[in-house]
């Protein structure tokens, strides 16, 4: 039950027990992992800093500052990960994700406890990045489960974060629910750096995809294709390929990092 503040594994015991069987196939016992957790549990601001301590000693107390009235947690309860990049015109952005220490842990201490030790945690839809286009910018339209989330990039570059719980899943979701939750993320965007989006990706709409990447287009005037045609999509082998119609662009997106 993801949640950025409330218990996530409700049933660590099943969790464990689907997990066993995983690694019965994948032997993990004492390999070093990846956790890719849900959106709920991660939160992620882009914040603009005239200047950001290289020392992460020094930096990790002004994030947690500038953090303070933007998560529902204690912000000293928490880890943060931040990575430095240009914003428009030349000026320092810091993309910042953040989740509470508690939640995190309970995701970990399964995979501990079955020899394997998780030494990268990221939210699904961060790990998806890698197979979008580099050049220009794109929207992602991503729903898993009743999270919504919406992401622009330009080149490398995290322009736009926005992740929203739904009324309900993709099979009962109107695509105008979607829109409604998309266009403020277009007009920041189109505010922020003077242009538009140059292309749309949409993922996890099910057998509904198509319904909702005509009703993306109708609306934006731009292409819009499934996260298969994204261009770092393309340059997948095939294993990592066939894990794209399953719901498993996350862990596809991983495997842009050199992932086994």
């Amino acid at each position: 039950m993801p949640s950025p503040v409330e218990t996530n594994v409700t049933q660590p015991d099943g969790v464990r027990a689907a997990l066993r069987r995983v690694f019965n196939h994948v032997p993990a016992s004492g390999a070093q992992v990846a956790l890719l957790v849900p959106d709920p549990c991660v939160r992620v601001f882009i914040l603009p800093f005239d200047n950001l301590p290289r020392s992460a000693d020094d930096a990790l107390p002004l994030l947690r500052w500038r953090l303070k009235k933007s998560v529902p947690f204690d912000v000293d309860e928490t880890v943060v990960s931040w990575m430095r990049q240009e914003g428009r015109q030349g000026s320092l952005e810091i993309v910042t994700s953040v989740a509470r220490q508690s939640i995190i842990r309970e995701y970990e201490q399964i995979v501990e406890s079955l020899g394997a030790h998780p030494t990268v945690v990221l939210s699904s839809t961060l790990a998806t990045l890698p197979l979008l286009e580099d050049d220009g910018a794109t929207l992602l339209v991503r729903l898993c489960g009743k999270m919504l989330t919406t992401v622009i990039v330009r080149g490398a570059g995290l322009c736009v974060y926005r992740s929203s719980e739904m009324r309900a899943p993709a099979a009962s979701l109107d695509p105008q629910a979607m829109l409604d939750e998309v266009f403020p993320a277009i007009a920041y965007y189109q505010d922020t750096w003077n242009a538009s989006v140059d292309r749309a990706r949409v993922t996890g709409f099910g057998s509904k995809e198509e319904l909702f990447a005509q009703a993306l287009a109708t609306e934006t005037s731009v292409a819009v294709g499934p996260m298969s045609a994204a261009e770092g999509a393309l340059r997948l082998d095939q294993a990592a390929k066939d894990l794209l119609p399953h719901g498993l662009d996350a862990l596809a997106g991983w495997a842009m990092n050199g992932a086994a």
